[in-house]
């Protein structure tokens, strides 16, 4: 066995399971936030990790990241055939079509990018709890793994989507993975709303906030090292930018976290405690998260200290809507971060890191005198925001209100205790 061959598989495995690691890290970090009683936390990213894997496997991979048919639209759900081939020794151990270069077999490249939906969709479920019933976030979990992520991913991340031939990059998902889970998860929000207008409500009920400290703790720390395969692992092989990648996410992450801290002090004048070290790094993650491998260290230092006080703002804005509750933190988190950091694109981004992560066309960003290609550089990825948010809120409103119909209303009764299946 070549030994490129071998390692780079072996790397893939290894980041894809610390990627699946941080799908249940979500759930810690609900109950970290909402209170240790929360076991449905921890059973509903236990069924998402279950759902996505076989979903995936059926269809929604092909979807995703099979060559893509109607002009870039979507990928050939027919390319293998469903569960990953069948039968077939040669589909199974051979290598995919999109991974020449690194060698990725199918069961490496399926289960890294398997991992990436399943968490995408962990983090749509923060919105869900104390508020939509179990049955119902399964049920959307169907329309989700099928069509919903792959979509964005046949889009960008598939080498024949039709944003990634117009130019667009997004390195580990600040789009297709926290900026889609943002907009899904608002569909769900305006659903929950509706159901609870219709029983008078005239704001949101909020979800209460439960510190649990060693549960957050837990959270961050299983989420941050988990990161250590999101980013990095997003090189699709073990080469010289790895540790580059390591660098600018650890180094984003521990910046956004002081900066974060200094700024609510500034805002609040007493300790800001553990929830907003907890949300200072998650959000230094997810700005750096689109651009991890295109950057250097010293940009990853200042994407990280203006984290701080664009995850405050949105914590703002957010708070003055009283038509939803976010308790954990999507929107202001993952939709404004991971927007955020898909813009930044544009300024920071420097060939010499974003060639071996394998962005070749990628200019100059603005801030390293990239002129006119970053400019078009950065009306290619403000489009491929807007259409991408749109048509993931357009869908994802569309199935969970089909959903509702379907089963009376996606709502919990708060009058009934339990589960609310």
């Amino acid at each position: 066995m070549d030994t490129a061959f071998f390692v780079n598989n072996l790397w893939i495995l290894i980041a894809a399971l610390l990627v699946f690691v941080m799908t249940v890290a979500v759930g810690f970090l609900e109950v970290g936030e909402l209170g240790e009683d929360l076991w449905r936390s921890l059973q509903k990213t236990m069924l998402i990790s279950a759902s996505g894997l076989f979903l995936m496997a059926l269809v929604g991979f092909d979807t995703a990241f099979a060559p893509t048919v109607l002009h870039g639209f979507i990928g050939n759900p027919f390319y293998q055939g469903a569960l990953m081939g069948g039968f077939d020794p040669a589909l199974a151990s051979g290598v995919w079509w999109s991974q020449g270069g690194t060698e990725l077999t199918l069961g490496s490249y399926f289960l890294f990018e398997t991992a990436f939906a399943t968490v995408t969709l962990a983090l749509v479920g923060v919105i869900a709890l104390r508020k939509m019933r179990l049955r119902a976030f399964l049920l959307f979990s169907i329309p989700y793994f099928v069509l919903i992520w792959n979509l964005p991913a046949a889009w960008i991340w598939n080498p024949t989507g039709w944003l990634a031939t117009m130019g667009m990059v997004d390195f580990a998902g600040g789009l297709v993975v926290h900026g889609a889970a943002g907009a899904a998860g608002l569909a769900l929000l305006v659903q929950i709303w509706q159901e609870e207008k219709a029983r008078g409500h005239r704001s949101s009920p909020a979800t209460p906030i439960r510190i649990v400290p060693t549960w957050l703790t837990l959270a961050i720390l299983l989420l941050w090292v988990g990161w250590f395969g999101f980013n990095p692992g997003s090189v699709l092989q073990f080469n010289a930018e790895v540790p580059v990648v390591v660098l600018t996410t650890f180094l984003a992450a521990a910046s956004a976290c002081l900066s974060t801290l200094f700024f609510a002090w500034l805002q609040l004048r007493q300790d800001p405690g553990p929830i907003y070290t907890v949300n200072g790094i998650l959000m230094g993650l997810i700005v750096i998260t689109p651009l991890a491998g295109y950057v250097s260290p010293g940009s990853a230092v200042i994407l990280g200290l203006l984290a701080g006080p664009l995850f405050l703002f949105g914590e703002r804005v957010v708070a003055r809507l009283k038509w939803l509750s976010d308790p954990v933190g999507l929107l202001p988190g993952h939709l404004l971060g991971g927007v955020f950091g898909v813009t930044m694109i544009a300024f920071f981004a420097q060939p010499e890191f974003a060639v071996p992560s394998g962005a070749p066309a990628l200019p100059n960003g603005l801030l390293f005198g990239g002129a006119g290609p970053a400019v078009h550089q950065l009306g290619i990825e403000i489009f491929g925001i807007a259409v991408v948010l749109v048509v993931v809120f357009a869908i994802s409103y569309v199935a969970i209100r089909a959903i509702a119909v379907a089963i009376g209303g996606i709502t919990r009764d708060e009058r009934i205790p339990g589960p609310g299946a």
